[in-house]
């Protein structure tokens, strides 16, 4: 078989490469290991037939504002691609059964926050209407190469418009810690929290450096747009894509492993497959997998590649991520209060000391006493995902340790995950049942993901981590996945890498198969 361009992996940033490219007319082939596309974006019943569940990423919110759908939004709308959108986003719930929720409605939002402090909900306010303007160049930061000159453009850019105080301002926002960001501008603990626990989806800690600018942006692009789910599962993206790609000429291998990248003279000119084929790629190979798969598995070792393979073999991955997936014959009953049926997210993460001190028990190697739950609720607003009249919940454990070497608690005794996993999703149950009183007898069924059972599934999730490496300040933007090779490139020539091990990391924006499929989109129109 012969090609333009092979990629290997068929996730969210492989697909927009292949789909961006064949859309240029490039002929291309993508491979993947797995039976199914998707990656980290798919939906299945994993619990009892008819309740379908995001096994990873539910938000889509990325996705719909990302500049690939803005170049493609026809075509995929007309491939089946459908979106949910979401007003009540996301809510946290506090050790005193108050609650605080952000909807799209500035109003209300700040409604509830003056219930705290009438400070805080004008601090609101003003930030809110400032992001309006900022996210521009924001955004237009998050989806340029890094490092290039046009990086250098934007800024130069905002100066202008903006003045060198707004500048530093967003300088020191991105190296900030989340407590070090929010202590100056909110006087209430419960809105530090709000916003705290969007860091924890991450790799940050209230105290970790570079840490804010999540809490910032995910707080505020949910007030200023809402939050996007999609409509039957977040596979509509996965299936939309691959129909667009189908009818552009892209071809997609399924339960096809990729053994190795050929090379002559320094130059990838295709891959081998485990059955013996070979696929020629006359122009680029692109490697959608974790670096470390890359270069251990798919990449014969050279003595000239030994200071990138080091550099890549230093590539940390983060916290571990454990799911859970209930299906449920009813919404939970929260006691703080109703209205927070109707939210996409809630998380239980009550205070800075509580996500802190998780945060240290997991790098300790302990499973934490009370870890932060993410719980998603896309029946609320998705009813289709489940039999009429019942529901789904998707718990996001956020974060365990990969290896166990103890438990905060010290009642759980076992440390190897596949015995450990079930006792640890009873303490999940148990939390979420202290706020909600009443679940656990509305469960219908369970589905319970370990951080093994997470890397067993998808390799590139390294240590059970859902985002393909730590997003600290060391390994982010020009040092994602490290420094030097930050602009999808390898040693080897016509070889490259995408995905969320590469800037600007992870989500499902498929920010660096777009940009990559750009970069490589500008060169010369394929020979017919």
């Amino acid at each position: 078989m012969k090609c333009d361009a092979v990629v290997i992996g068929a996730g969210i940033n492989g697909l927009v490469a292949a789909v961006d490219l064949a859309s240029k007319g490039w002929k291309v082939i993508v491979v993947e290991r797995d039976q199914s596309p998707g990656g980290a974006v798919t939906t299945a019943e994993a619990t009892l037939p008819g309740f379908r569940h995001d096994l990873y990423a539910m938000n889509l919110s990325m996705f719909a504002g990302s500049a690939f759908l803005a170049a493609h939004r026809e075509a995929l709308t007309q491939h089946g691609l459908e979106f949910v959108g979401v007003a009540d986003t996301f809510a946290s719930i506090f050790s005193n059964h108050k609650w605080l929720g952000v909807s799209t409605d500035l109003a209300k939002t700040t409604a509830r926050i003056a219930q705290f402090s009438t400070e805080d909900a004008a601090a609101w306010r003003t930030m809110s209407e400032a992001f309006g303007e900022d996210v521009a160049y924001i955004g237009a930061l998050m989806g340029a190469p890094m490092p290039s000159f046009e990086v250098v453009r934007i800024l130069l850019k905002a100066w202008r418009k903006k003045g060198l105080a707004w500048v530093r301002d967003m300088v020191r926002l991105l190296a900030s810690s989340p407590r070090a960001f929010l202590d100056p501008r909110f006087a209430s603990d419960e809105v530090r929290a709000l916003m705290a626990a969007w860091g924890m989806h991450l790799d940050f800690g209230p105290d970790i450096a570079g840490g804010a600018v999540f809490p910032y942006l995910e707080s505020m692009s949910c007030q200023n747009f809402g939050m996007v789910i999609g409509k039957g599962g977040a596979d509509t993206v996965i299936t939309a894509m691959c129909s667009y790609f189908k009818a552009l000429g892209g071809q997609i291998l399924l339960g096809q492993d990729v053994v190795q990248v050929i090379e002559a003279n320094g130059i990838a000119t295709g891959v081998a497959l485990a059955d013996g084929r070979i696929i020629v790629a006359e122009r680029a190979v692109i490697a959608n997998v974790h670096p470390k798969v890359l270069t251990s598995r798919l990449l014969v070792s050279k003595p000239e590649r030994q200071e990138f393979a080091a550099a890549i073999d230093g590539f940390r991955p983060g916290p571990g991520t454990m799911m859970v997936h209930l299906a449920l014959d009813k919404l939970p009953q929260w006691a703080a209060g109703a209205e927070l049926q109707r939210f996409a997210y809630v998380h239980l993460a009550p205070s800075y000391e509580m996500m802190s001190r998780a945060y240290q028990q997991v790098l300790s190697g302990l499973l934490p006493q009370e870890p932060v739950l993410v719980v998603g609720q896309p029946t609320a607003l998705d009813p289709n995902r489940a039999p009429a009249g019942k529901h789904i919940l998707w718990v996001q454990v956020r974060a365990v340790p990969y290896d166990i070497l103890g438990d905060a608690a010290g009642s759980i005794a076992e440390r190897d995950w596949a015995n450990a996993k079930h006792h640890y999703a009873e303490r999940v149950i148990d939390i979420i049942e202290g706020y909600a009183p009443g679940l656990r007898e509305s469960v219908l069924g369970m589905s319970i993901m370990s951080p093994r059972d997470l890397e067993m599934a998808n390799p590139n999730l390294v240590q059970g981590d859902s985002l393909s490496g730590s997003h600290h300040l060391d390994q982010n933007f020009l040092f994602r996945p490290a420094g030097g090779w930050s602009r999808y490139r390898t040693p080897v020539r016509q070889l490259y890498m995408v995905g969320a091990s590469t800037w600007p990391g992870a989500g499902t924006g498929g920010g660096s198969g777009f940009m990559l499929a750009q970069m490589l989109g500008g060169k010369r129109q394929r020979r017919s």
